[in-house]
């Protein structure tokens, strides 16, 4: 974070240092003890000027130029680097105290009780991190978790009483066992392995949010369709649609806690970046800028075709064999920036006697083109390109994919051990951010895929949605 100094006798000075873009700030007093003035605001400038600035106009505004003596803030892009800052800020000084500041309460999962002998399923805010692979969320609320619960038990015969069971026929059972709705294993309407076999149905439709349930009785249903048992095969259908309408009320962020990863994409305080945030392991890491220098960014307001789409960037194109020259470079006509010196000659690969030719003289000018010397060029080159055909020269990787993927390795880096409340604030920001309203929710959010991997291209893709959005903004306000 910058700071600066503040004298309550030349405010106007220390003002006039500031910036006028959006921050988070924090001011503090002459007392090391005591606590400062946190906040967001997108101006600087003029927030301080009403916090520090007295007014006659407005005598009952807060005024705090009489305690403050020092002034530190952060530039950020984006409402949610502005909340992450801003909770990273009261957790140093507050501690736990600081999910109650921003009012962030604990999300609602669904836990799977897979360690009782008849796993049930039950609705939790706090899920056992012992058990974090079988905590499932997090849900938009509480009543979000209930229902999706409540649904998901219909389409399976898993107990809902909560007591701990001691199977034996003597048992009285419950309506859920008379409706036909549990394989009631507490008078031992079931044998145990029946009943494992249930749980173990129930704890994969949970982790993947229905689809393993929609495989099976797709597949059931394309066969009963090839042997033209139509009634059957209405009937899957009919629990085809039913199972659709519970997955749709679990969202794409629903995931086991263990293996909830994603990277977030927001506006960046510095011109030319993009704000690229990485959740793993219970907390953010980030931002870390990606840079979109090179790239051809899409102008929604400007009219841009789907030709513009796909992020483009300058790359180093080697030459083809055949005399020895320069290497030239070929540029894209899809990119409308130039790229630095550096970007395109990390791209070529050179053969190992033209590295070494360029490294003893790099200066020299290259000599004179006539026949025979094109000739003896000609002939040396293929010589040399015969005898090392092991090393053929190749097309360097994309620079844009290789620059996500620099970008994501750098916010993976082991880090140490992270408090509770960290944990709870950063799942609570991130489910606070990704359950708004479509039209409010700036920024965008990409998932690793079925092998864990992250979607280099999508995520490119992203990048240069959020960068044009950026463009426009700041085309809008001049």
């Amino acid at each position: 974070m910058q700071q600066i100094g503040f004298d309550p006798a030349d405010a106007k000075a220390a003002l006039a240092q500031l910036p006028t873009s959006p921050a988070v700030f924090a001011l503090y007093g002459a007392e090391a003890h005591a606590e400062p003035y946190i906040g967001r605001t997108p101006n600087l400038r003029a927030r301080l000027a009403r916090l520090l600035q007295p007014s006659e106009k407005y005598p009952r505004r807060l005024q705090l130029a009489g305690r403050v003596r020092q002034i530190r803030w952060r530039l950020i892009g984006s409402e949610f680097e502005a909340l992450l800052g801003q909770f990273t800020l009261l957790e140093q000084i507050y501690g736990a105290k600081a999910l109650e500041r921003m009012h962030l309460g604990a999300p609602s999962f669904i836990r799977y009780l897979g360690s009782n002998p008849y796993p049930r399923i039950t609705v939790t805010n706090h899920p056992s991190q012992r058990e974090a692979g079988w905590a499932y969320g997090p849900f938009q609320s509480r009543a979000t978790a209930e229902r999706f619960a409540e649904e998901a038990l219909k389409l399976f015969l898993l107990r809902r009483c909560t007591e701990e069971l001691e199977p034996s026929p003597s048992h009285p059972g419950c309506v859920y066992s008379e409706m036909k709705m549990c394989l009631a294993p507490c008078y031992k309407g079931c044998t145990d392995e029946r009943y494992a076999e249930e749980a173990a149905a129930v704890e994969q439709f949970l982790a993947t949010r229905g689809e393993s349930r929609l495989i099976t009785l797709r597949a059931q249903r394309e066969e009963a369709s090839a042997k033209l048992d139509f009634e059957n095969a209405a009937a899957l259908h009919a629990q085809v649609q039913r199972v659709e309408s519970v997955k749709a009320l679990a969202s794409e962020l629903v995931r086991p806690l263990l293996q909830l990863r994603a990277v977030v994409l927001q506006a960046s305080a510095n011109p030319g970046e993009v704000a690229v945030f990485l959740y793993e392991n219970g907390r953010f890491s980030g931002p870390a800028g990606f840079s979109t220098l090179g790239m051809r960014i899409q102008n929604e307001q400007s009219g841009s075709t789907s030709l513009f789409a796909h992020p483009m960037a300058i790359e180093a194109i080697p030459e083809a064999p055949g005399p020895k020259a320069e290497p030239e470079v070929q540029v894209s006509s899809e990119a409308e920036a130039p790229i630095d010196s550096a970007e395109l000659m990390r791209g070529l690969k050179f053969h190992p006697s033209e590295q070494k030719s360029l490294s003893e003289d790099p200066g020299k000018p290259p000599p004179p083109s006539d026949s025979s010397s094109s000739a003896d060029c000609n002939s040396a080159t293929s010589e040399v390109r015969a005898t090392d055909a092991d090393t053929p020269m190749k097309l360097a990787r994309g620079v844009l994919e290789a620059r996500m993927e620099a970008a994501l390795a750098e916010l993976s880096a082991p880090s140490g051990p992270i408090s509770a409340t960290i944990r709870q604030g950063h799942l609570a920001l991130l489910k606070r951010w990704y359950y708004r309203a479509e039209i409010r929710r700036s920024g965008e959010i990409f998932f690793p895929n079925a092998e864990g991997r992250w979607p280099v291209k999508a995520l490119l893709r992203g990048v240069g949605r959020v960068a044009g959005k950026m463009v426009a903004a700041g085309n809008h306000t001049g």
